[in-house]
C-alpha cells in the first residue's frame, strides 16, 4: 500500500498572556515538534543469495522505514508577553497521524532557556476532516466551506471552539491552544493540509 505524502503548514501567528521569564517581560519562541512520523525508504542493494534448508533466495531491494521527528522553530521576539510571528513552518505528514506539539521558551544569553509553556493539537480531527473532504468533492471553487468544528475538552488543548473548513481546496485549521504547565499563556495557529494530490 503506497502511502500519500501530505504538507502540513503550521502558522504560528502569535501569544496571548505569556509568562514573564525575565526582569519585567520575556524574549519567546515556539518550537513545533512532529512526531513519531513513520517514513519509507527503499534501498537498493547488490544482488545477494541467502541459503535456507537447501534454498536459495536473491534479494535485490529492501523496503525499510524510520521513525522520525521533524522539528522547527521561530524567530525570538524580543521584550513581549503578546509576540506576532506570523511564521509558517513545514512538514511533511504521513500516517499514523499523531500529534503535533509546541514549547514555548524565552531565549536567554547567559544561561539555559527558560521555559513558557507547552501544548499539543491532535492532528486526527483535521485528518477526518479531509477525508470528508474528498467523499463529498469539495471543490476549491466552493469557496469556503465549514467541514467540523471541535470543542475544548479534557482531551485537547484547545482554548476555544475551532473550525475546520476547505479553503481554496486546502483542509485548514485556525486554532487557540491553552499552554500548559504555567500560570498563563495561548497560542493561535492556523494548520493547513495540502494532499500530494492538490
Amino acid at each position: 500500500m503506497d502511502e500519500q505524502l501530505r504538507l502540513l503548514k503550521v502558522i504560528v501567528v502569535q501569544g496571548k498572556r505569556l509568562v514573564i521569564r525575565d526582569f519585567k517581560s520575556s524574549d519567546p519562541y515556539v518550537v513545533v515538534k512532529l512526531g513519531n512520523q513513520v517514513t519509507w525508504i527503499y534501498i537498493s542493494i547488490l544482488p545477494c543469495v541467502y541459503f535456507s534448508h537447501q534454498k536459495s533466495y536473491t534479494v535485490e531491494h529492501c523496503k525499510c522505514f524510520i521513525i522520525m521527528n521533524q522539528t522547527a522553530k521561530t524567530r525570538v521576539i524580543h521584550c513581549s508577553l503578546n509576540p506576532v510571528w506570523n511564521e509558517e513552518l513545514s512538514f511533511t505528514l504521513t500516517e499514523p497521524f499523531g500529534l503535533l506539539n509546541l514549547e514555548v521558551f524565552d531565549k536567554d544569553f547567559l544561561k539555559a532557556d527558560d521555559k513558557m509553556g507547552s501544548s499539543y493539537l491532535n492532528l486526527q480531527p483535521l485528518m477526518s476532516a479531509s477525508r470528508l473532504r474528498d467523499i463529498l468533492k469539495v471543490s476549491s471553487a466552493s469557496g469556503e466551506t465549514t467541514l467540523r468544528k471541535v470543542t475544548p475538552d479534557s482531551e485537547n488543548c484547545l482554548a476555544r471552539e475551532s473550525s475546520i473548513s476547505c479553503v481554496n481546496g486546502e483542509v485548514v485549521q485556525n486554532v487557540w491552544l491553552r499552554l500548559r504547565g504555567v500560570e498563563s499563556g495561548e497560542l493561535q495557529l492556523t494548520i493547513k493540509l495540502i494532499s500530494s494530490s492538490n
